[in-house]
Formats: structure tokens, C-alpha cells, sequence
């Protein structure tokens, strides 16, 4: 699975697995604010609006943990074979997603649903 190559060094491993954890907290965290505003927040928001943003944020949760165990293999692969390491495209879609939540909840907040 890991595709040949050198051991690396230690360090460097279990930062990687660091790494991994971050972002699958992040994505649990996400996981459970997607579930309290659809449980919690009936009062504050319209149903579309709620069931919108409640969508929005699991789906970048299972985004987020299938790309943080991509990007865990694609690092290690790398390290192995002594390459540089890949880009990531974690960073921009949960910036992107975090973005259109933030934007919808201002708009909720400014009166605008």
C-alpha cells in the first residue's frame, strides 16, 4: 500500500500522523456542528436555511476525512521515496466551505433570512 521505498525517519512519520488526527478532529468538529444547528437551532434559522447549512458542514466533514486519509498515504508514499511532498487541497476547500458558512450565517444575523 505504501509502494516501496526507505523507511523514513521516525519523526517524520509519526508527524505525519500528527497531521492526520488534526484534520480528522477538525472533521469531527464539523460533524458536530452540522448535527447541533439542525438539532439545536430551529428557533434561529428558517428550515431551508438550517437543513442548508447543517448539509453543508457534514459534507465538508466527509470531505475532509476522506482527503485526510488520502493526503496521509500520499505524504507517506512520498517520504518513502524521498520526493517532494504533494500539495494539498485540504486547506482550500474547507476555507472555501468555511467561507460560504460564515457568509450565510452573516446573512442570518444581518436579517437576511
Amino acid at each position: 500500500m505504501l509502494g516501496g521505498g526507505t523507511e523514513p525517519d521516525p519523526r517524520f512519520t509519526l508527524a505525519n500522523e500528527r497531521t492526520f488526527l488534526a484534520w480528522i478532529r477538525t472533521a469531527l468538529a464539523l460533524l458536530a456542528g452540522g448535527v447541533a444547528l439542525e438539532a439545536f437551532t430551529a428557533d434561529t434559522f428558517a428550515e431551508p436555511v438550517r437543513s442548508g447549512l447543517a448539509v453543508v458542514l457534514l459534507l465538508l466533514s466527509l470531505m475532509l476525512a476522506v482527503a485526510a486519509g488520502i493526503r496521509w498515504l500520499a505524504v507517506e508514499r512520498a517520504m518513502r521515496r524521498q520526493a517532494p511532498l504533494p500539495l494539498s487541497l485540504l486547506v482550500p476547500v474547507l476555507a472555501g466551505g468555511a467561507a460560504l458558512v460564515a457568509a450565510a450565517f452573516l446573512a442570518v444575523a444581518l436579517g437576511g433570512a
